[in-house]
């Protein structure tokens, strides 16, 4: 409201990125907490699908810039208002002929918000819910060719995506597209990223109509998830070991093998810390299990090269120059 009294939102571009504390009055379990921080890209005045796309985009970024692999992708449409309005009344008929199959949360829903009984997570409700009319069979042209553009421009993204027509949004101001990015490393709260279209929220809010969309993603979840697979892999072997060959190559060393993991988010590199002679630091090597160990001398260092000798396989022993170091250990990592 006070971005709309300051002028700041109205028929024109903008866009806010904002980060702060959010408050539910629910009972905190894990990865969700009575108090928790959210991070999230909101954008307003474009109806087209193209900035659809582009937001969902930035999300698949942000995880690769993590380093979080594993997440799905889940799309749907909720078509415009008179679409789902439509849908709705279909829904509610079915739903009230099958009214003693219903869980208590459910019928609470029925009569406020039906469209939400589709994403409850009570296993006794799946084959209710599987059986339930589509709202894709009451979009029309329209809607059906705005979704269309952005799962054609995932799939040339190479953005993998599942189609869940039974994800909708819990307020009614949300239209169109709506998407969450879901893990299974945290049990029941699954969802990491969720966003959508609200084209109905700043006139709801006495604005004027104003086409919107963006996402939030809980700061908590994010961190839960990496914690999660930092543990995963903490119980593996390292891919490398880098051996360091004199005094001279100590910083050298550190500054390459932070390079590589910047390159390479899926790499686990082991550094030789503490000095030791050659022989030493090879049987380190050995006992961490590495698959390869990079060698770093004053020689090496000179040329711009590292030593490639393979602690696994009887494979010839060979120099990679620097810059060419990420792509050789790919290979190694299996990407």
């Amino acid at each position: 409201r006070a971005c709309m009294e300051n002028g700041l939102l109205h028929n024109q571009v903008q866009r806010l990125w904002y980060l702060g504390p959010m408050f539910r009055h629910e009972r905190p379990q894990k990865g969700r907490y009575r108090q928790f921080q959210q991070i999230g890209l909101e954008t307003y005045g474009m109806s087209g699908p193209d900035i659809d796309l582009e937001v969902i985009l930035v999300t698949a970024r942000l995880w690769r810039e993590l380093g979080i692999p594993g997440l799905e992708l889940q799309i749907n449409t909720l078509g415009t208002p008179e679409e789902r309005k439509a849908y709705r009344s279909r829904l509610v008929d079915y739903l009230q002929a099958h009214r003693d199959e219903l869980d208590d949360d459910s019928l609470r829903r029925l009569e406020s918000n039906p469209l939400r009984i589709l994403d409850s997570k009570n296993p006794d409700m799946a084959s209710l819910i599987a059986g339930a009319p589509s709202l894709m069979d009451d979009l029309g042209e329209e809607s059906r060719a705005h979704f269309e553009v952005i799962t054609r421009g995932l799939k040339a993204a190479g953005v993998e995506y599942v189609v869940n027509t039974r994800l909708v949004r819990g307020l009614d101001y949300y239209s169109r597209t709506v998407f969450e990015w879901i893990t299974d490393l945290l049990g029941a709260q699954g969802t990491v990223c969720a966003g959508g279209r609200y084209d109905g929220l700043v006139e709801q809010l006495g604005g004027r109509a104003t086409p919107a969309i963006g996402f939030g993603m809980g700061v908590d979840r994010v961190v839960a998830v990496l914690e999660e697979l930092d543990q995963q892999n903490s119980d593996g072997d390292p891919h490398a070991y880098l051996v360091l060959a004199g005094e001279q190559v100590q910083g050298p060393g550190m500054v390459l093998a932070e390079s590589l993991r910047n390159a390479l988010p899926g790499l686990r590199l082991q550094v030789n810390c503490g000095g030791g002679s050659f022989k030493s630091q090879f049987k380190k090597a050995d006992r961490s299990g590495a698959e390869v160990a990079l060698i770093l001398g004053e020689d090496e260092l000179q040329q711009q090269k590292a030593g490639i000798k393979w602690l696994r396989e009887q494979r010839e022993q060979l120099s990679v120059a620097h810059d060419e170091l990420a792509e050789f250990l790919k290979e190694v990592i299996g990407e």
